[in-house]
């Protein structure tokens, strides 16, 4: 018989039993559960450089972009990757005529909401309408009450003497815009964050906000989300990435700052066939205006720096795909409010077709760009304009001009209409607190104005927007002359306008007189910037017509009879009208025949050896003093070797 103590010992064996056994299981389950738990996977959609591309656009040979488009090729990537993000990196405003409802109705960010957007951030171009206006903008889109992506921004504040700061701080409050956000989906918690650049905020000069150092704020971003629990960061910078490692803002953050995975990096409008990978930070760029949907799917281990690309795609949003039948109509209700607000002072329809033409005109993007490019238009529509719109006649000479930065669109061949003029030149905000700068006059002395045109000719290859366009004035230059005085003949000319082809008359520019410039307001503000820009060795100093020193700009506002600032864009768009069904004149199509400039590339003696100015002397003077003193060196050595070898013997 089993004694009672037996019968203790077997139950207590049992028990130790079962406890092993449980034990070995959970071990068991452990093990197999570890690698699930610490691997995770994300796919994210992102575009960036929006810029108001509600529509697409001509290209030769087909469109490119459009909202309705986007959407429909986000909802197919979405049934694919149910989890996947949507994320921008900002400019997602001004570029188009819809812009001109972006501080009455936030447009672009109640579109991006319906598109599907999880999250974006502030780029330079959201402060084309001031500090003030990105206010505006900021409580139309929540007054709206509809679904808006989380607008992320960490560097980038309304600065302390900024009169408006208290009005932009709460709507930005109201709007809920904050550093960092948390997100979690499918699993897997996301870290977002925002940074704004250092040259973006240089092309953001009246917003009124202070910039922070990027870096610093993204260590802080990172520590803070990773201690909130974030498994996978992403940063949407609008900064941008560039050939010059010195200048690819974005890689020197990555290089910066541990712990990012991911920078959706905007600002530059950089295409990358490849994602970047930089410090274990992968950058990716898809390229402006919505041409494209960029996808990233990734792969990675929880408290590992290393990640494997999966899926890397740059999706053409191009006449290939459909439209979303309900996106297609949201965006036509923005073209009907359009219409009825901001072109009917205009007497203009967002369609209404101006002219036609058989030649596309670029909107040249670096080095000598020739004449036939729609910079030479502009500075002739400008010259038009002050014909035949300026309210008051002025009777002496006028140049105009306009430069390659605030050129923003293409004009490709066949029918241009209202829409397409105005993406051309759709930056800025007038004093009337409408879209699009205002035309304004400025005076230069003779000097100035050849100073300007050395602008063109030697800040253009080592600064693309820098490159001008002029009308009333011809001038040649040799791009193997010495910098800063790479101009060898300069004249005043009469402009061409419409059909009247100018050049005829010539005159020479008196170094100490004063010239009337007109230019767009943007354009008139970074003229005083040159010197900076030229190492101090060119100088233009913006004066009204008594040589006194231009100190507001919007005291020299070109207005017509009905009181009207006349806009940059209109000023294209009436150039254009007038021409008609005649179409545009073929003089456009011929680079060597038109336009301000002569662009020379070779050895001519007549063009290299003319008009030096005194850089080129000393220039010379210190190239001719090194080689004096090689000679001296090289001679010495000689003497002294002969009398060495004459010693010996």
């Amino acid at each position: 018989m089993e004694t009672e103590r037996g019968k203790k010992m077997k139950r207590i064996r049992s028990l130790l039993c079962a406890a092993l056994a449980c034990l070995m299981l959970c071990s068991v389950t452990s093990v197999a559960a570890t690698p699930a738990e610490e691997e995770w996977e994300t796919t994210i959609l992102f575009t960036h450089d929006l810029h108001s591309h509600f529509l697409p656009q001509p290209t030769d040979g087909g469109e490119s972009g459009g909202y309705a488009r986007l959407k429909t090729v986000i909802d197919a990537e979405r049934a694919k990757h149910p989890d996947a993000l949507v994320l921008d990196g900002g400019d997602f405003s001004i570029g188009s005529l819809v812009q001109t409802l972006y501080t009455t109705e936030g447009a672009e960010l109640r579109t991006m909401g319906a598109l599907g957007y999880d999250a974006t951030t502030i780029g330079n171009h959201e402060f084309d309408h001031k500090g003030h206006g990105f206010g505006e903008m900021l409580n139309a889109a929540v007054d709206s009450g509809e679904a808006l992506p989380a607008l992320l921004e960490a560097n980038y504040a309304p600065a302390d003497d900024n009169p408006d700061k208290a009005y932009i701080q709460a709507a930005m409050d109201r709007y809920g815009v904050e550093e960092t956000m948390l997100l979690e989906r499918g699993g897997v918690t996301y870290g977002i964050f925002g940074l704004m650049g250092v040259d973006s905020n240089d092309c953001a000069p009246t917003s009124g906000f202070t910039l922070t150092d990027a870096a610093d704020a993204a260590k802080h971003c990172v520590a803070s989300l990773k201690e909130q629990g974030a498994q996978v960061i992403i940063c949407l910078s609008h900064s941008g990435t560039d050939e010059n490692q010195k200048k690819s803002e974005d890689e020197l953050l990555a290089k910066a700052v541990d712990g990012i995975d991911v920078i959706v990096s905007g600002h530059t409008h950089s295409i990358l066939t490849e994602p970047l990978v930089v410090n274990d930070t992968l950058i990716v760029s898809c390229g402006p205006y919505c041409e494209n949907l960029g996808v990233l799917t990734v792969k990675g281990t929880y408290g590992k720096a290393e990640k494997t690309v999966e899926d890397y795609r740059l999706i053409p949003i191009d006449q290939t795909q459909k439209d979303d039948a309900q996106m297609a109509q949201l965006v036509e209700q923005w073209k009907e409010q359009v219409g009825a607000t901001y072109l009917a002072r205009y007497g203009l329809t967002y369609d209404q077709v101006l002219t036609t033409t058989n030649f596309t005109m670029i909107k040249p993007t670096y080095g000598y760009q020739e004449n036939n490019c729609v910079g030479m238009l502009v500075a002739d529509a400008f010259q038009w304009a002050v014909d035949n719109l300026e309210a008051t006649h002025y009777d002496g000479h006028t140049i105009t001009v306009t430069a390659d930065g605030v050129l923003r669109a293409d004009l490709a061949a066949g029918n241009i209409t209202t829409s397409m003029a105005f993406d051309v030149l759709s930056m800025g905000v007038g004093e009337d607190g409408t879209s699009g700068f205002p035309l304004v006059d400025v005076y230069l002395t003779g000097k100035e104005l050849k100073a300007a045109m050395e602008v063109d000719a030697s800040v253009t290859p080592i600064m693309p927007a820098a490159q001008l366009y002029m009308s009333g004035v011809a001038y040649s230059f040799n791009t193997n002359r010495m910098f800063f005085n790479r101009v060898y003949d300069a004249k005043l000319v009469e402009p061409f306008v419409g059909y009247d082809c100018g050049m005829a008359k010539e005159a020479d520019i008196d170094d100490e007189q004063l010239y009337r410039v007109v230019t767009g307001m943007y354009s008139a503000q970074m003229l005083g910037t040159v010197k900076s820009k030229s190492m101090g060795l060119l100088s233009l100093e913006p004066k009204d017509e008594y040589g006194e020193l231009i100190t507001d700009f919007s005291t020299r506002i070109l207005y017509d009879k009905d009181g009207n600032e006349i806009k940059e864009w209109y000023a294209l768009a009436a150039y254009l009208e007038q021409m008609g069904k005649q179409g545009m004149p073929e003089y456009y199509a011929n680079a060597e025949q038109n336009g301000s400039k002569q662009v020379n590339r070779g050895f001519v003696p007549g063009q290299l050896l003319v008009g030096w100015n005194w850089i080129s002397w000393v220039v010379l003077a210190v190239v001719l003093l090194l080689c004096l003193l090689i000679f001296l060196v090289i001679r010495t050595i000689v003497r002294r070797r002969r009398i060495r070898k004459g010693y010996r013997k």
